[in-house]
């Protein structure tokens, strides 16, 4: 996410990095102005007193306090300040109540402590975690939510921060120039794990992303062999199924992530860790040393058979 100035990837952070590339040019020239000013008078003070080579005692003084005191600073401001409007602008962020509700965003994202809800809207309705695919090329509306505390939907490589407010809901519109992953954060403090509250936009072209959505919109596949099929039933009779959804089988609470095509997904626990066999395990049993105060807790009751029949049929989950 450093390179987001010089190179961003859709007409929002185009547009962001157009104002920041303006301001810091100003401050560029502020600073050189002050700088030439005090290269000027300590030349001149070498011929005497320093104070009284200064502009305002040399006669017109008020008019230097007037022009670099009041008048220079109000114009760098003011400038400033109406470039930002233009690209308040020119990117918008609505809020619910004015969002034509006619037109219902194609996404909705919900901020949790500290993991992202990502739903799907439409004919093909259904709910993931951190992730969210769009289409390429085209802009796309999405609805921002908050469960609980105030959060800050953040990829800075096609939009501005955009916070998430209980009890009020944004729209805003991103769009992806090209495929790629577009790394993303909470961008407001929210707790213990605010660090590790990440997320990712992975934008495809329009074949891959009507692909992705239509198997990621389908039920789990049941394991058909061992020890997968153990697997399915240690995740159905554990704790796993008071706070998981995984449609086709008996699990569907909602406290936590969606796990229905788990495996599909690049990393795990709000993409703090990357999702590997050896990294799913651990964060099984010992979640609390990977994301302290994080809602899922440790399973270290599991067997050691169980644990890796669990690991087997989350793996199978494509």
């Amino acid at each position: 996410m450093t390179d987001w100035l010089g190179d961003p990837s859709g007409p929002g952070a185009r547009w962001t990095a157009s104002l920041a590339w303006v301001i810091f040019l100003v401050f560029l020239a502020v600073i050189a102005a002050v700088w030439a000013l005090l290269g000027y008078l300590m030349l001149r003070g070498r011929r005497g007193s320093f104070a009284e080579h200064l502009p305002w005692n040399e006669g017109g003084g008020k008019g230097w306090v007037i022009a670099f005191g009041l008048v220079a600073p109000a114009v760098v401001f003011l400038g400033c300040f109406i470039g930002s409007l233009v690209v308040m602008d020119a990117v918008p962020i609505e809020g619910a109540h004015h969002h034509d509700m006619a037109m219902k965003p194609e996404i909705t994202v919900t901020g949790h402590q500290w993991w992202w809800e990502v739903r799907y809207n439409g004919p093909d309705v259904f709910t993931t975690a951190n992730e969210i695919h769009i289409p390429a090329g085209r802009p796309v509306t999405i609805e921002l939510k908050s469960n609980d505390v105030i959060h800050s939907f953040w990829i800075p490589e096609l939009h501005g921060k955009v916070d998430l407010i209980p009890g009020r809901d944004n729209t805003i519109t991103i769009e992806a120039d090209v495929p790629g992953r577009y790394e993303g954060q909470c961008a407001e403090y929210c707790g213990e794990q605010h660090a590790l509250m990440r997320m990712a936009v992975v934008a495809q072209d329009d074949a891959a992303y009507k692909a992705w959505r239509y198997k990621e919109s389908q039920p789990a596949i049941l394991p058909q062999s061992e020890p997968a099929i153990t697997g399915l039933e240690v995740f159905e009779m554990k704790s796993c199924s008071t706070c998981h959804t995984i449609r086709g089988t008996r699990a569907l609470a909602t406290v936590g992530p969606d796990l229905t095509h788990v495996a599909g997904r690049a990393q795990l626990a709000a993409n703090a860790i990357p999702n590997s066999h050896a990294y799913l395990a651990a964060w099984i049993v010992r979640a609390q040393t990977l994301k302290p105060d994080s809602e899922m807790p440790n399973l270290d009751q599991l067997t050691g058979d169980e644990l890796t029949a669990l690991v087997a049929f989350l793996r199978t989950l494509q």
